[in-house]
């Protein structure tokens, strides 16, 4: 209940001295307990410790408690660096803001001091600092580990619909590139006409 981060089994293990197996049955047992008993607050295994939480249907009263009305949520922009940062870890900052088309230095400074992203080294090519998610993250997210994070698959743009916006894009490039030409054309024209009077 003390704990800053979820403790580990072997850690416990060796805090107690008992063995750890002796120690991941135990809390097992518990969790399971807690929850056949429908106590408020449940034993949980999230990002490779085990730590306590809030059961679901308690957590608006536990918030209203512990927030009075001052939550702190995550801009859009901030959401969005995350899941870059989540997905494509490690990654670069340029390397974020290319995938998001706008400048993130601001937000991943956010994200950086909220405990959510943290620095794990520099890219050997350009030396460019790359961040990572945090057990923070994983922890707030209620998940083991990344390889829990959703699939992207049905949330990306079926093929037909990219190609369409391609052929799309492309059409109206050549359309821009014709237009253009014409232009061209008729402005030359003109002054051939005009110095030919």
């Amino acid at each position: 209940m003390v704990v800053e981060e979820p403790a580990t089994e072997a850690h416990l293990a060796d805090v107690l001295e008992h063995p750890r197996a002796a120690v991941a049955a135990a809390l097992r047992e518990l969790a399971a307990e807690y929850t056949a008993q429908g106590r408020g607050f449940e034993l949980r295994l999230v990002a490779g410790g085990w730590r306590y939480y809030s059961r679901a249907r308690c957590s608006p009263a536990v918030e209203r408690f512990v927030l009075d009305g001052q939550q702190a949520r995550l801009s859009q922009a901030a959401l969005e660096t995350l899941a870059v940062v989540a997905y494509r870890q490690p990654v670069s900052r340029s390397r974020v803001s290319a995938v998001r088309g706008v400048n993130c230095d601001g937000v991943m400074r956010t994200l950086v001091q909220r405990g959510l992203v943290e620095e794990t080294g520099s890219e050997p090519e350009t030396g460019a600092i790359l961040y990572r998610t945090t057990n923070y993250f994983l922890e707030r997210m209620g998940l083991r580990g990344l390889d829990e994070l959703p699939e992207l698959a049905p949330f990306l743009p079926e093929v037909d619909d990219v190609e369409a916006e391609s052929l799309e894009g492309t059409t109206i490039a050549d359309a821009v590139a014709a237009a253009a030409a014409q232009s061209a054309d008729r402005s030359g024209e003109t002054g051939r006409t005009e110095s030919d009077r």
